[in-house]
């Protein structure tokens, strides 16, 4: 005899996704100041528009909308803006002065015109906006046969992401890191599309599971697996434009310590503390410019959080102490899982607070990671992120000014890799399930840690590096991109995921030099060594039983080479800083695309394997083994030979010798390069005089050079210099001008040396003041010796 089992709707075979709920008609509309809020049967949408040029739609198919936001969005508070809608039989029809949003009424569909009547975008007239059976809302949108897209941040692959699908659950991915690994450990659910007519961006804020597929032909879509449908469209019409409102709307870095810019060393481990001394003592001894070293897991009890081991780290204080006089700071791991002991301190004070996950039921979620079974803090609390931020007075009381957040996707170590997705977070009054929230787990401990750094450090400038993130998670913490291998194919990959991490707001990125997993080798550390003096964050990281990578691993001459890129990087940092200056003020990034500087070059829209620093510096890594030339593509304009100082003309391909020393560098005519001397480690020698590389071209170019203290917040009080450089170049003369637009900070300097390269030998330089100057014929370089005592200062070279 059979049951009501027998027809359990899971033992019928139903076409997966077959079924899709669409809004139907609009029942009725209502006008609120910049918002416009759209009835249907049983669902709202909300309509709010931010500016001129950017606008949300949230939709809540079963009710009226909440108008929350995750902590993903920043700002909260806009300017007025002048908004019209208007009604006919068909249509409502909002305008703002750039764009006009015109709303179909049955069906639902938007369609999104510039100022000049031209389409941006629009949805797809038969799927539109709605929800499928297991409640996955989406949107379908058109797409055209020219449209690009850019961002998604941390992703594989190359720089153009149509044709590809986009997974965003932060994921612990060991193995492999390929072009069909869709899903990592960051998720930044945003992009940037670009075709010939106009830019746009969206961003989906929604930390459950989201999907962006741009594998069809004529549409493309986006969905989520829980949680409201919440997205912002923001409209050019330049990327940039995208790039500054996107990180206007969810926040910009704040000022990094200069020292967390200059070169980091890691392993998985250094197992006690004479192996960190030797580390320490190797690169001051072979003059290797290095600012930090971290610890991994093995400096811990047990590998429990907030302690130190017995007889590994007896003595982590002092270690600090000593490696601090040296110029070094330790930077060291920390993870989520709390290990589940009743005689360890932070689990005690976790289960009597309330501090931990749970199931509705109310049992503690445990799982296993590094130091067995454990528990995991409720980040999306506010009590609790303030608990775990004051934990950290462990490591700032022992003069430790940075932290290393890993595992915290968070990493478990069982089949789906994570969490149970039915674990509820208390969300400040909010509760929600995992599955809601995944994506922020570690956005929210790195906002923990930073701020409770912070609290601590007495007016300096914390440091985080972490593993995994969401939207917004610049404000809080550096990204490396995960467990990488030693092999060139990653080296490569990792230039278009820099890339597009950085139009997706993510300025301060690197990976782990070298490559953490596998044995690397002598010519792939060099190569990689010199990509990275260019990455914003600069480290070698390697894996426990893969033989150690530390720049003198594999013989002088690949210790010269990496020496030489790492110097070339303290040389650099001046310019570096103004860089990260530049982003924590506009979000443009330091590394950038070609596309990003070049628009309208065809020859930029997939280049992926060069970049820009700023809008001044090509870099074009060496990304294949024993290459010895390499082709390089010079944009429109006068471009330097960086080695040489051959000018090139631009808008070509040019091939460049690359002997293993040799990564090629250009720098644009026109443009100005701030030096500092070759310092150990940053701050080494404060005061000492500043270096003005300047490239003329023709014609008027300018500089603003940024500096501070490097170190502290005293920044936000006004205590900064900006010196405005120009340079106009005409008729056989060269006139150089500098203006401080603000001057409040002691650099303690007494010279700016300019260095001008040019071909030609000057007859004369003439100036107001006592300038010293001399010409070097070989390299063909102006030196200026100019003293820094002047408010404004001007001069003339005459050839």
């Amino acid at each position: 005899m059979l049951g009501s089992e027998a027809i359990h709707p899971n033992k019928i075979s139903v076409a997966e996704g077959s079924t899709y709920f669409h809004l139907g008609a609009v029942t009725d509309y209502s006008v609120h100041g910049p918002k416009l809020v759209l009835k249907f049967h049983a669902s709202e949408i909300l309509i709010h528009f931010l500016s001129d040029t950017l606008f949300r739609v949230k939709l809540n198919p079963m009710g009226a909308v909440n108008e929350k936001t995750t902590d993903a969005v920043v700002k909260k508070a806009w300017s007025d803006i002048e908004l019209t809608v208007t009604e006919n039989l068909d249509q409502y029809v909002c305008k703002t002065k750039d764009l006009e949003v015109r709303i179909d009424r049955n069906p639902f569909r938007l369609s999104v015109y510039n100022a000049e009547g031209q389409l941006i975008n629009q949805d797809e007239p038969e799927k539109a906006v709605g929800w499928n059976e297991k409640k996955e809302l989406f949107v379908h949108k058109l797409m055209y046969e020219d449209e690009r897209f850019y961002g998604f941040g941390e992703k594989s692959g190359y720089l153009n992401k149509k044709g590809t699908k986009q997974i965003m659950w932060n994921t612990d991915v060991y193995a492999p890191h390929n072009e069909e690994t869709i899903a990592l450990y960051q998720s930044i659910p945003f992009f940037i599309s670009v075709r010939s007519a106009c830019v746009y961006g969206i961003f989906l804020d929604n930390p459950s599971q989201t999907e962006f597929d741009l594998t069809a032909e004529q549409h493309y879509s986006f969905k989520a697996a829980a949680g409201d449908l919440d997205y912002y469209f923001f409209y050019g019409p330049h990327v940039k434009d995208i790039v500054t409102q996107y990180t206007e709307l969810t926040g910009r870095m704040p000022l990094p310590p200069k020292w967390s810019l200059g070169f980091q060393q890691s392993r998985y481990s250094y197992m006690n503390e004479e192996d960190v001394r030797d580390v320490a003592r190797t690169m001051r001894e072979k003059e290797i410019p290095c600012d930090v070293i971290y610890l991994d897991i093995h400096y811990m009890d047990e590998y429990r959080v907030f302690t130190w081991h017995p007889t590994r780290f007896p003595h982590g204080e002092q270690l600090i102490a000593e490696l601090k006089e040296q110029g070094f700071h330790i930077v060291p791991i920390v993870d989520p899982g709390v290990k589940k002991d009743p005689r360890y301190r932070v689990y005690q004070e976790g289960l009597a607070h309330d501090y931990f996950c749970k199931y509705l039921e109310g049992q503690v979620y445990t799982g296993d990671v590094w130091p067995g079974e454990s528990a995991f803090p409720d980040f999306t609390e506010t009590s609790v992120r303030e608990w775990w931020g004051d934990l950290h007075q462990h490591y700032t009381d022992a003069g430790i000014k940075g932290i290393w957040n890993d595992m915290n996707e968070p990493a478990i170590f069982n089949e789906t890799k994570t969490m149970d997705l039915d674990v509820i977070h208390q969300n400040d009054g909010d509760p929600k399930t995992h599955k809601d929230l995944h994506n922020l787990y570690g956005y929210y401990m790195s906002k923990a840690t930073y701020l409770g750094l912070k609290k601590q450090l007495n007016g300096e400038r914390p440091f985080v590096v972490t593993r995994a993130g969401y939207a917004g998670i610049q404000r809080y913490a550096a990204i490396w991109t995960g467990d990488n291998r030693s092999f060139w194919d990653h080296l490569a990959m990792s230039i278009p995921m820099f890339l597009n991490m950085g139009v997706s707001g993510l300025p301060f990125v690197g990976a782990d030099v070298g490559g953490f997993a596998h044995p690397s080798n002598g010519p792939l550390l060099a190569r990689w060594t010199q990509l990275g003096a260019f990455t914003p964050f600069f480290r070698n990281h390697s894996a426990i039983e893969v033989p150690r990578q530390e720049p003198w691993r594999f013989g002088e001459e690949v210790e010269v080479i990496c020496r030489k890129y790492i110097e070339l990087r303290y040389r650099l940092m001046p310019h570096l800083y103004n860089l990260f200056y530049e982003a924590s003020q506009t979000g443009i990034p330091v590394l950038r695309p070609l596309m990003l500087e070049y628009p309208e070059d065809p020859n930029t829209f997939e280049l992926a394997d060069q970049f820009l620093v700023g809008d001044s510096i090509l870099v074009a890594p060496v990304y294949r083994p024993d290459t010895q030339m390499r082709l390089v593509y010079l944009p429109a304009g006068m471009w330097v030979n960086y080695w040489t100082n051959e000018r090139v003309e631009g808008g070509q391909y040019v091939t460049v010798p690359t002997p293993l020393e040799t990564m090629p560098i250009f720098i644009k005519a026109g443009s100005f390069i701030a030096e500092g001397p070759i310092e150990q480690y940053a701050g080494e020698k404060q005061g000492a005089d500043l270096t003005i590389h300047l490239y003329p071209l023709e014609g008027v170019s300018e500089y603003v050079y940024y500096e501070d203290d490097g170190r502290t917040f005293d920044y936000e009080q006004g205590t900064y210099n900006r010196l405005k450089l120009s340079c106009k170049q005409e008729s056989g003369e060269l006139e150089i001008s500098y203006t401080y637009e603000h001057k409040s900070y002691e650099s303690g300097r007494k010279n700016l040396i300019f260095f001008i390269h040019s071909p030609r030998r000057p007859e004369d330089v003439v100036s107001d003041e006592r300038v010293e100057w001399s010409y070097d014929e070989q390299k063909q370089v102006i030196q200026l010796i100019v003293p820094d005592q002047y408010v404004e200062w001007d001069m003339k070279i005459k050839y």
